[in-house]
Order: structure tokens, then sequence, then C-alpha cells
């Protein structure tokens, strides 16, 4: 009984001590910052999407908070004026941008997950050489391509005009350009990760006959599903949201364009009629934001079914 009087004391100091002050602060404080900064990245979307439903007179004289309080005064004249046909190409570049992101990720990350497993556990004269030519290709401007590249598309035929009069997809040039762009960080990214891997995985296979491209599909690509849920979301972010390779390789041609090269093309329509342009704006988001969402379901289904269980 003594010694637990004793002792309680001691452990009720060292509960309140300074440090656990500190910790629970500190905890506080990285709530707080948290908070604050999703708060930051939010509002400008919900402006942009509150804007998006309002009229032109009354964008020019309140501001997008003013309409959450009544008397609430919402249109959609500015969603069926972007996606009449007679007035805008967003339909048409909606589709072209969904045309052009899909294939312009599949390939360089299908492509990416072969060459990244050849570096990562396969040996090869040059090996580490030629790895480390293509991380120097991260460092290299897009623009000090483009020259260079459209010279050779035009060469090869590789234009929307005539891969149309060939019978190809018009999209061939971007999809081989946005593959290009992307195989140097995608590699990177996947072939850092395989080499994560454990390594008696890869003997158990070996030492049960198993080849290379069957221990590829069975093994390395189940592990590896939270590396590529990852890649295939900054590939497909990228891509969707590109207008600087869009233009140079697509230019004017609108039966082509994605929907970012239409955004540009409203903007200078319509100069200052700003409630169609956010309505446009937010339109193009929402597809980004669904992949982002959904594929963050099976990033961390990957992270669970990747796991060592003893």
């Amino acid at each position: 009984m003594s010694v637990a009087t004793a002792t309680r004391p001691e452990s009720t100091a060292a509960t309140f001590s300074p440090r656990w002050l500190a910790d629970r602060l500190s905890g506080g404080v990285i709530h707080v910052v948290v908070i604050g900064l999703t708060v930051a990245w939010i509002v400008p979307t919900v402006g942009l999407l509150v804007t998006s439903f309002r009229s032109s007179s009354d964008i020019a004289n309140t501001g997008w908070w003013t309409a959450l309080s009544p008397p609430f005064k919402y249109t959609l004249d500015n969603y069926s004026s972007v996606l009449s046909a007679g007035t805008s190409n967003l339909a048409t570049g909606f589709l072209n941008s969904f045309m052009i992101s899909i294939p312009a990720t599949l390939i360089p990350v299908t492509v990416a997950a072969f060459a990244a497993y050849a570096f990562a556990w396969m040996k090869f004269p040059g090996r580490d050489w030629i790895f480390l030519a293509l991380v120097g290709l991260l460092a290299v401007p897009l623009q000090l391509t483009f020259i260079p590249v459209t010279t050779e598309f035009v060469k090869l035929g590789i234009t929307p005009d005539k891969l149309t009069a060939a019978g190809l997809p018009p999209y061939l040039g971007l999809w081989l350009a946005h593959a290009g762009y992307g195989l140097p960080f995608s590699i990177y990214l996947l072939s850092n990760f395989f080499r994560a891997l454990p390594s008696d995985l890869f003997e158990s296979a070996e030492i049960d006959g198993a080849g290379m491209l069957t221990v590829f599909f069975r093994i390395v690509l189940p592990l590896s599903v939270p590396a590529l849920a990852s890649l295939i979301i900054f590939q497909f972010l990228w891509v969707w949201n590109d207008l600087l390779v869009a233009l140079i390789y697509v230019g004017g041609t609108a039966s082509v364009a994605p929907i970012t090269v239409t955004l540009v093309n409203l903007v200078g329509s319509y100069g200052q009629n700003y409630q169609v342009l956010t309505a446009a704006a937010f339109f193009s988001m929402i597809v980004p934001l669904v992949v982002f969402l959904s594929l963050q379901r099976y990033f961390v289904r990957g992270i669970l079914a990747g796991s060592v269980k003893g």
C-alpha cells in the first residue's frame, strides 16, 4: 500500500512533464497547419465552382462568397453556353483529351515497367551507364527537343493531317511525344521500387524454375501496384493538364486539340467573358479529381497486398 502511494506522485509528475506538454502542443500545431493548408487549397476551387454558377453581372459587382447567403441566384447558363456546339469546341476537346491521355499514359508505363525490371534485376553490358544517361535526360528541358522532334515528325509524316490521310490515328504524334517525355521519370521511379523488392523472392522463383517473364508478371507487378498507381496518377495528370506539348505537335488543328488548347482558344474568343471561362475550367478539373480519388483506393490496397505477413 505504501509503495503504491509513493509511486503515484512520480507518475503524475512524469505525465505532466514539460516534454509531455511540448509533444501535445506540437501535435496540435501540426494539425492546425495541415487544416490551414487544406483550406487554403480548397478555397480557390470552391470559389471557382460557385463563380461558374453565377451570371456575369453578379460576378462583376459582388464577390463569389456573397452567393453563399440568400438570396441565391444560381444559373446553368454558363455550362450550357460552354457545352453548346455552336459556341465552343469544349465537348470535342474533352473527348480528345481522353483519346490522348489514356494511350499516352499506358504506353510509357508499360514500356517503363519492362525497362525498369531489366535495369533492376538483369545484368547486361553498360547497364549502369545507360541508366545514368537515362536519369540525365530528366535534366533536359522540353523546349530543347521541340524543333528537332517536330522536324523528324514532319519528315516521317507524323502530323494530324498526314496521319488521318494514311488511315492512322491523328493523335499518334502526341502519344509518341508524351511517351518519350515521360519515360525517363517512369523508368527511374519504377527501377528504384523494383530494386527495393526482396532478392529472396527472385531466388526462390529461380529455384522453382520460373522464367523472367513469369517472375515479372507473377511476382514483380503484383508487388509493385503502389508504384504503378502513383506513376499512372502522375503521368495521366501531366498529360491531361498539358498545354505546351499539345500546342507544338497539334497546333491549330481543332479536331485533334485537347481541352487545354480549347480553353486557350475560349479565352481568346471571349476576352473578358469570365463566367464562361470559369465553367469551362471547372469542367476540365472533374476528370483529374476523379482519377486521383479513385486510384487512391488501389494505392492503399497495393500497399496492403505487398506487405509481408509473419
